[in-house]
């Protein structure tokens, strides 16, 4: 399937530069934005196959991008992490379509399994995609004849 890039997405240079690693250890590539509108530039120009941003951060928050995200490229995975996790937070950064949610501070054992996670699923929607345009290529191959000829002798039965 390619290489896997990891948008990473903070205003605190030291968290980027943490979790650039953490990715590059996991073997995927790190793209780094410190703000949402850098994130988005990079969506639109560059392949993302899974989004980790903070929550707070000045300008656009990471509600909002995960709104923005979802709007272009529904399909990427969006993990968010914040300093100030509450429960209310959590279902809402979930109800808008993030794949889960990260408190400060975190485990990076923990980070390591949900980003791993996000990609798997990235990539089986993928997978499942294809699947699904073979089976209809596949469907649209058979002759329109030999379809009328199975549902009519169905009818004779």
């Amino acid at each position: 399937m390619g290489e896997k890039n990891i948008l990473i997405v903070d205003d605190e240079a030291e968290v980027l530069e943490l979790l650039s690693e953490l990715v590059e250890k996991l073997g995927y590539s790190p793209l780094t934005a410190s703000n949402a509108h850098e994130a988005l530039d990079i969506i639109d120009h560059k392949n993302v196959d899974v989004v980790l941003s903070d929550l707070v951060m000045p300008e656009m928050d990471g509600i909002e991008l995960l709104k923005r995200v979802k709007a272009r490229k529904s399909d990427i995975p969006f993990l968010v992490i914040t300093g100030y996790p509450s429960i209310e937070t959590a279902v809402e950064t979930i109800k808008k379509g993030a794949y889960d949610y990260l408190p400060k501070p975190f485990q990076i054992d923990d980070v390591a399994v949900k980003i791993n996670r996000a990609v798997e699923k990235k990539d089986l929607g993928e997978s499942l995609r294809w699947s699904r345009g073979l089976v209809l290529a596949l469907l649209l191959s058979i002759p329109l004849w030999l379809i009328l000829g199975i549902i009519f002798a169905s009818l004779l039965k």
